[in-house]
């Protein structure tokens, strides 16, 4: 895509020309950009900028107040990626998944008749793996970052201990997990005011143990959380509630610098997480297989374009399930997986009138040879840009608050494969490569992405929503570079997801009847409209020139904050 086009997607957005119902406010800045979950946060990291540090600041003390104003994706209990392309042209990805506790093992959540049992891998103090996020957000600090650490967390401990006020929908969300959280006295003592009742809109939400916690961070960096006090509240929690994670498993963890995925779409560079998240080889894969259509001459949401990023789709995640896990335990051939002429082989059988059928496509073979999740993009004046992706995995991970610590388990052990053909909450299979192992990292699916023109960071762009991830932030990208579309309408636009298990499209409402009924003309399966439902929630962020335009998803709250 040529300059000329890239600046027509700013003017699309400035007149508003291609506005939909859908499409979010677009926000400017200068200095600084960031798009969260949470307008606090939001704010929070752009008063990292006002005060002189950069966008990877930013983004460390973003992460830390999400953990107080979105407890449902924001953690100190869980796990990130994070994707940085900096102004001198460096690109690393910070790894801070979850790992299996070392008494983790392959069958820990099947009976005796090698059955999955329910609700174990994702209900129980079994579910949770070792926590990443506070090394990674400190590593990650420690390495980029120009402000000290108190400039950073002091924020986060300050909303904490002294509380803010409730907006309706995090209200409402909390409310309904009540009946959860009442399982456990310390959750319910964190998210139900005293008398046990809901809290509502307004009320001030104060969460002391979390603000002492994060205190003990700021005073004593990694052994502030990994060691000590809450250390010693944690694998307590572990041994009353029978779960893994020992002092051994806390002192053994540590962030992995990694390379990121990296690759080229119509004259753009993309840049991703590599495993272990599946979102960056599986993305690339899809954008190699579109790559050799013209998707510009069909019109976006008909028959045809769906047709053809479903059967991409379907193919590039039959790959993930065999071929993609923690690269540090199992040899994911990554290179072949995201090379364009393995794309044209593996998209060689692709029928533009017919649908496959998923159990007829398997990973690709060749000859050997030697959510609950949350996303913040941010942008600095300098050319620093963060892609950053943060989960628990469910929306509240375990529902089980460590009593003392004020923070929530993950329950991320999910995400690995109990079984070989036993799908996870979010229907996805996996093998041998994402088998359970002690200190392995489970597959995810988070996504965070950098476009980039001309080698400066032009596009940031990533999603919460389990398996819908890596789709949402697809079509992201085809809509602003394939349709010319303005970030904002990129961004709005109804989405549609495919994961190849199960075999069925899921539609977000928007899309005209007719291209349904021509997909089902097209012999595609099982089509399925959600009433109500939201595919993703992608916060993004465009360089136009030296101006930030910034977008938060209007599927749900959030803040774009410019300076």
């Amino acid at each position: 895509m040529h300059l000329r086009s890239l600046l027509s997607m700013a003017a699309v957005i400035v007149s508003a020309q291609a506005a939909s119902a859908a499409t979010p406010e677009v926000v400017r800045g200068t200095k600084g950009m960031i798009v969260s979950r949470s307008e606090i946060a939001s704010n929070v990291g752009a008063d990292m900028i006002a005060a002189g540090g950069n966008a990877i600041d930013a983004a460390v003390a973003v992460g830390f107040t999400l953990a107080v104003t979105y407890p449902s994706a924001g953690n100190l209990g869980g796990g990130g990626f994070m994707v940085i392309c900096l102004a001198d042209g460096e690109a690393v990805a910070n790894d801070h998944r979850e790992r299996a506790p070392a008494a983790a093992h392959r069958d820990m959540f099947l009976d005796d008749d090698g059955n999955v049992i329910d609700g174990l891998s994702t209900d129980s103090h079994l579910a949770a793996g070792v926590p990443g996020t506070v090394a990674g957000l400190l590593d990650i600090h420690g390495r980029y970052g120009t402000l000290t650490l108190p400039d950073v967390i002091d924020p986060a401990i300050a909303l904490a201990r002294d509380g803010f006020p409730l907006t309706p929908d995090l209200a409402d969300n909390i409310g309904s997990h009540l009946s959860d959280f009442a399982r456990h006295p310390a959750s319910l003592a964190v998210f139900a005011k005293p008398d046990g009742t809901p809290y509502q809109e307004g009320d001030l939400f104060v969460q002391q143990d979390l603000a002492a916690t994060l205190e003990r961070i700021r005073d004593g960096g990694r052994d502030g959380f990994y060691k000590g006090t809450t250390a010693d509240l944690l694998v307590a929690e572990m041994q009353r509630g029978g779960g893994s994670i020992t002092q051994a498993d806390l002192d053994a963890y540590r962030s992995v610098w990694r390379k990121p995925i990296t690759g080229s779409y119509r004259g753009f560079e993309v840049v991703s997480m590599p495993p272990p998240s599946s979102g960056g080889v599986v993305l690339m894969q899809m954008l190699n297989m579109l790559e050799g259509y013209n998707l510009r001459a069909m019109r976006p949401g008909s028959a045809r374009s769906i047709h053809l990023m479903v059967e991409a789709a379907r193919r590039a995640y039959a790959d993930r399930a065999t071929h993609l896990g923690d690269a540090d335990f199992y040899p994911v051939p990554v290179d072949r997986l995201i090379d364009k002429a393995y794309a044209v082989v593996r998209f060689g059988d692709f029928d533009p009138r017919r649908a496959s059928r998923s159990e007829d496509i398997g990973a690709g073979l060749w000859a050997e040879t030697g959510g609950q999740t949350t996303h913040v993009s941010i942008m600095d004046a300098a050319g620093n840009a963060v892609a950053y992706t943060t989960t628990l995995n469910f929306s509240y991970g375990a529902k089980i608050v460590v009593p003392g610590a004020g923070f929530l388990l993950n329950n991320e052990m999910d995400d690995f494969a109990a079984r070989e053909d036993a799908p996870n909450a979010y229907g996805l299979l996996g093998g041998e490569a994402n088998s359970i192992a002690p200190g392995k990292r489970m597959l995810s699916s988070m996504s965070p992405t950098i476009l980039l023109w001309d080698g400066s960071p032009m596009v940031v762009t990533g999603s919460p929503g389990g398996s819908t991830i890596i789709t949402t932030v697809l079509q992201v990208i085809v809509n602003g570079v394939d349709h010319r579309m303005g970030l904002a309408q990129a961004v709005g636009r109804p989405r549609f997801h495919h994961q190849w298990q199960p075999d069925r499209i899921l539609f977000e409402p928007g899309f005209p009847e007719e291209t349904i009924t021509e997909l089902r003309s097209m012999r595609h399966r099982e089509l399925v409209v959600l009433p109500s439902g939201r595919i993703g929630n992608a916060n993004s962020i465009m360089r136009v020139r030296d101006v930030l335009l910034g977008v938060a998803d209007p599927r749900s709250e959030g803040a774009a904050a410019g300076i």
